[in-house]
């Protein structure tokens, strides 16, 4: 019962040219070609532009590793003080909790 035979694809062709026409069937067949090699083309260059896969730490060389740029005995720079009207908003407002009587 789940199989076809040829004489259900034969029904099946049938209908087809019956419900779309003689012309329109070679039209579709030609979009249904161009979108299937358009397709395959979008597969082959997406495997194509395929990141190599990542090369585990400790396979990478130490020489790729990039040496510090900051000198051993920098200083770093004196902290900004902060100006007055940040100062107020940096304060939050205490809250009473309702232990605090």
């Amino acid at each position: 019962m789940g199989e076809l035979s040829p004489w259900h694809w034969i029904i099946v062709l049938l209908l087809f040219a019956l419900l779309f026409g003689s012309k329109r069937l070679p039209d579709a067949a030609r979009g249904l070609g161009r979108s299937l090699r358009i397709f395959k083309a979008e597969m082959r260059s997406a495997s194509d532009e395929a990141p190599p896969p990542p090369v585990p730490a400790d396979e990478i060389p130490v020489d790729a590793v990039p040496a510090d740029t900051v000198p051993v005995d920098a200083v770093p720079p004196e902290p900004k003080p902060i100006s007055p009207v940040l100062q107020q908003l940096a304060v939050t407002d205490q809250v009473p909790l309702a232990t605090d009587h």
